[in-house]
């Protein structure tokens, strides 16, 4: 049986692809329409939910603040103005590097303790970093849902619970 960690970012993967899916299947105005939301269009939030999945794999390999940084802002220029299909590539190619970095550890309930200049030192395990970045991308799929219901669509289910029934 796969580790649960794993599975949760499998889902992951699975929800965004779905997402992207069906984001593609709208008219493209959806994609870069300007709304009133958490953020400004539905391309800036997949746009943060790379940055932020790429800082947090950055985390976990323990890469040095400044090189996550570094990332951070590569990220944010890999992302910007990007089609939804360009979008789609950049995460696919993402998801890849975590599976590489998932396939090089011998144990997901490893201890961590990340630092953050402004946070401080956080005592975790691996496993809840990947849970992190699965909730962290639930929150923002959500909010895209949202936005594509706002301009008058209809969006696909990505519960997690739609993935399992899926993988069984």
């Amino acid at each position: 049986m796969k580790q649960h960690a794993l599975q949760l970012y499998d889902y992951h993967v699975w929800a965004n692809k779905r997402l992207f899916d069906c984001v593609r299947e709208l008219p493209q105005a959806v994609y870069d329409q300007e709304i009133q939301s958490v953020f400004p269009s539905i391309a800036a939030t997949f746009a943060h939910i790379y940055i932020v999945d790429t800082v947090w794999l950055g985390v976990m390999r323990e890469d040095h603040f400044e090189d996550i940084q570094a990332a951070s802002r590569k990220a944010a220029e890999a992302a910007n103005e990007k089609s939804i299909e360009e979008m789609k590539a950049l995460f696919a190619e993402l998801s890849e590097r975590y599976r590489e970095f998932f396939d090089s550890q011998e144990n997901l309930e490893k201890p961590m303790a990340p630092k953050h200049p402004a946070f401080g030192r956080l005592d975790t395990r691996l496993s809840e970093l990947i849970q992190h970045v699965v909730n962290h991308g639930t929150y923002h799929r959500g909010n895209i849902t949202a936005m594509i219901r706002q301009q008058g669509h209809e969006s696909v289910m990505m519960d997690y619970i739609m993935y399992l029934y899926e993988v069984e």
